[in-house]
């Protein structure tokens, strides 16, 4: 009998994933949930038509034996443009928490990806089509706080 892969079967192995579909997307969304990043890391490259932030993400995949982090690259291609509210880009002294990633579909396979941050930060990346990539470029560390982020369950 043959069983599925488990997360704890890579411990230590970079995650590279690639997101084109919803379900793709909330894999990579459940995976980055609490990552921190200064609003200085995030990068919306015009002519290359790409988006690119450098976060900071705990080890769901880790499980909470250990509080650690990696820095993972999310980047964004085929965009075609960047908005955001309550998220001031270039501030390096502002720190964002990203809650959420999720895909709004437009016209044929446009739409937009639309990034949730804590204290109401939304950046929506209109995109072509869905063309998600999430590459860990560091080892894990241990989190600097040790702990592991906690949410309510009261939604």
């Amino acid at each position: 009998m043959t069983e599925d892969a488990r997360f704890h079967d890579a411990d230590g192995v970079p995650l590279r994933l690639w997101a084109t579909d919803a379900e793709d997307l909330q894999v990579v969304s459940a995976l980055v949930q609490d990552a921190v990043l200064p609003a200085s890391e995030m990068r919306w490259q015009r002519s290359a038509r790409r988006f690119a932030m450098l976060l900071n993400r705990f080890r769901w995949e880790h499980g909470t034996r250990q509080a650690q982090r990696v820095q993972t690259v999310l980047t964004a291609g085929d965009v075609t443009g960047v908005r955001g509210q309550g998220v001031v880009p270039g501030d390096a002294e502002t720190v964002l928490s990203l809650l959420a990633v999720e895909w709004l579909p437009g016209d044929d396979a446009a739409g937009a990806l639309r990034l949730t941050f804590a204290g109401d930060g939304v950046v929506e990346v209109a995109c072509d089509c869905l063309d998600l990539t999430l590459r860990d470029v560091t080892r894990p560390y241990d989190a600097p706080s040790g702990r592991v982020p906690q949410h309510s369950d009261d939604g």
